[in-house]
């Protein structure tokens, strides 16, 4: 009885042993993962770690799915991931790169893709941007968007309040960029990325909502509805005055901020990595992480956000199964130190059992051998 008292003491310790070898890596991750659920810079590496370990071919895979897309930035920017991860790709791959980034990066093409955010304001690549902007510090774009956005609200038509809240943000961040020689042009180039991100459909539910209200904030409207009444982008200088007394800086705060962050994004990974962050973010912290987590991965940023989206940004799902994983190591682990402690009792209990017996059969000897010789010398 005591023996099998002892086997299942033991049997514990190597089960509970088993399941704890299985059980300790996945734990560790899952401590890993939700220690850095706030940084993510550390969030990122951990899933690529573990993406990369589950699909040796994650990075080349994806490489060939950007340039059947077209998109010659990020299968760049795969390449800079599988280099910095010591990732091996074949010569051939990595040559159709370089020929897509070059032809990408050419005289013609950015001509032509300044020309095109010049004139219709909609910018994808940093081509496109550059003449964005350069209409948006001449007030062009900034006038186009409010004047019709303005109107539509006058008449009583569906308006992009949205649209016009940062077009009229613009027009007022433009001033302070005259004024400070170019000091808010960062601020700039980010309110126009967003406007743009609005205008073809790439803003995130979430951070569309919010920078609506923030922009509704902003903006006098009845006051706007006068300044566009009569407004027109051919008389951009009376416009421009009428509807920068609609704008109330004291409230531009947040789109001010936001406008820095998604500046410092794209300064990072290109305006493409800014647009992707744009995509998935669901309001401004989450372009805020994005811009640290571009200032610490660089030009990877966009094959990051690619594989795994918000996912990159912060923990938004699974948080329950980590933590499951720890609770399990954890109740492990004390079965492990419960089994070790029973067997360790038993076995001491079974020694001194042991002694105890040697004792009263040493002293019963005695006994009887003192019993024998009383008799005798009787």
């Amino acid at each position: 009885m005591k023996w099998l008292r002892i086997s299942s003491a033991l049997a514990g310790i190597a089960a509970c042993s088993l399941v704890l070898a299985q059980v300790v890596p996945h734990a560790r991750q899952a401590g890993a993962v939700l220690a850095a659920k706030d940084d993510p810079a550390a969030l990122s590496e951990l899933e690529l770690d573990a993406a990369l370990a589950n699909n040796d071919r994650l990075v080349q895979d994806n490489i060939e799915a950007a340039l059947g897309a077209g998109d010659a930035d990020l299968a760049d920017s795969f390449v800079t991931l599988a280099r910095d991860r010591n990732i091996a790709l074949p010569d051939d791959l990595l040559g159709r790169v370089g020929d897509a980034v070059k032809a990408e990066r050419s005289t013609s093409h950015f001509a032509r893709r300044f020309a095109t955010g010049l004139v219709t304001g909609n910018a994808d690549d940093v081509a496109s941007l550059s003449g964005t902007v350069a209409g948006d510090l001449f007030v062009i774009g900034d006038v186009r968007d409010v004047v019709r956005e303005g109107k539509h609200l006058a008449m009583g038509e569906d308006t992009d309040r949205l649209v016009l809240g940062l077009a009229t943000a613009g027009l007022a961040v433009t001033a302070v960029t005259y004024v400070s020689a170019g000091g808010a042009a960062p601020v700039r180039a980010g309110l126009t990325l967003v406007k743009d991100a609005r205008k073809v459909g790439r803003l995130g539910e979430g951070l569309a909502e919010w920078a609506g209200r923030s922009a509704r904030e902003v903006v006098d409207t009845p006051m706007l509805q006068n300044a566009v009444a009569s407004g027109s982008v051919l008389r951009p200088g009376a416009t421009v005055n009428a509807i920068k007394a609609a704008f109330r800086v004291e409230k531009a705060g947040a789109l001010v901020r936001l406008g820095k962050d998604v500046t410092r994004v794209a300064g990072k990974s290109g305006t493409r990595g800014a647009m992707d962050t744009l995509r998935i973010a669901e309001g401004p912290k989450d372009v805020a992480r994005a811009a640290r987590l571009a200032e610490a991965q660089g030009s990877k940023t966009r094959a990051i956000l690619k594989l795994f989206g918000r996912g990159a940004l912060l923990l938004v799902g699974g948080a329950f199964d980590l933590a499951l994983w720890l609770l399990g190591a954890a109740l492990t682990l004390f079965g492990l130190l419960a089994s070790i402690k029973a067997t360790t009792e038993r076995l001491t209990q079974g020694w001194c059992d042991r002694r105890r017996a040697r004792r009263l059969r040493r002293a019963q000897l005695a006994a009887e051998a003192a019993l024998a010789n009383s008799t005798a010398t009787a």
